[in-house]
């Protein structure tokens, strides 16, 4: 079995330092075997919010994927946000902008979604999917293949789909033919699992997962607590739970767990 934390827009900068320890001690606990963080580690891209940021990455086991989010381009500089917009993400957390992790059980790839041309909204682009169909290519079909971007390729109903990340319609039917079985994402500060057949109508019928993680730290909530996803992973099974943090003094407990279950046509819930 394989154990993927999942957490998302910690906001350095805007966060509670009392989730924040909270979050590392549970974490570890849970001892996963891979953590990934899907963006906006900062709340304005600042130096002094990136040392936070790479304290706290320092703090957790490894290994980890992790990408950028709209929050760690700067936004008031726009000098930097156009000619450097993310020397300092680079400089703190990763010169890697797109990760790749792969065991003998899954293959996880990052990709960067942030752009100094948005404010809020993120894209993918025709290279980072062909990127992405390339590394998924020589990938064996038995493991967990996990697309991570910070902007999501669905939303729960009645939110803005412009939160959406920009040609997801052109992306998805590709990505998905390359055997994706998982997004992870953020951005939204709500947690949400989807089914991309759901939203997106391909020709095979196949349905990948699409789960967002709320915020995990920040004090910036959009009507949840903070929380973060466990993901456990045992072929054909999932089970996605999500952990949430009421008061710091309580710690993040066990809110929900959803388990799903893998077919040649995607995942159903169990």
């Amino acid at each position: 079995m394989r154990k993927i934390v999942h957490i998302s827009d910690i906001h350095f900068g805007s966060e509670d330092q009392g989730v924040v320890e909270r979050l590392v001690e549970k974490i570890i606990e849970l001892e996963p075997h891979l953590i990934v963080v899907s963006g906006d580690l900062t709340q304005r891209a600042r130096k002094s919010q990136f040392e936070q940021a790479r304290e706290f990455l320092n703090r957790l086991p490894q290994p980890q994927v992790v990408v950028p989010g709209n929050h760690d381009v700067p936004l008031y500089n726009a000098f930097d946000r156009f000619v450097h917009p993310l020397d300092k993400y680079k400089k703190f957390v990763s010169d890697d902008l797109e990760p790749f992790f792969q065991d003998d059980e899954m293959a996880v790839i990052g990709v960067n979604t942030a752009r100094s041309l948005t404010i809020k909204g993120g894209r993918i682009s025709a290279e980072q999917v062909a990127k992405i169909r390339m590394q998924m290519s020589t990938v064996s079909d038995e493991l967990l293949k996990v697309v991570v971007t910070h902007h999501p390729f669905d939303v729960p109903d009645g939110r803005d789909e412009d939160d959406i990340v920009a040609r997801a319609k052109e992306a998805m039917p590709l990505i998905a033919e390359s055997g994706a079985d998982v997004f992870l994402a953020g951005h939204l500060h709500i947690s949400h699992i989807g089914q991309s057949a759901r939203r997106y109508k391909l020709d095979d019928g196949y349905s990948a997962l699409i789960i967002q993680a709320g915020t995990a730290a920040s004090v910036r909530e959009r009507g949840e607590e903070n929380s973060f996803n466990l993901l456990e992973f045992e072929r054909p099974f999932l089970t996605v739970r999500r952990f949430q943090c009421s008061i710091p003094s309580a710690g993040f407990h066990l809110a929900a767990d959803e388990r799903f279950t893998q077919s040649e046509h995607g995942w159903s819930r169990m």
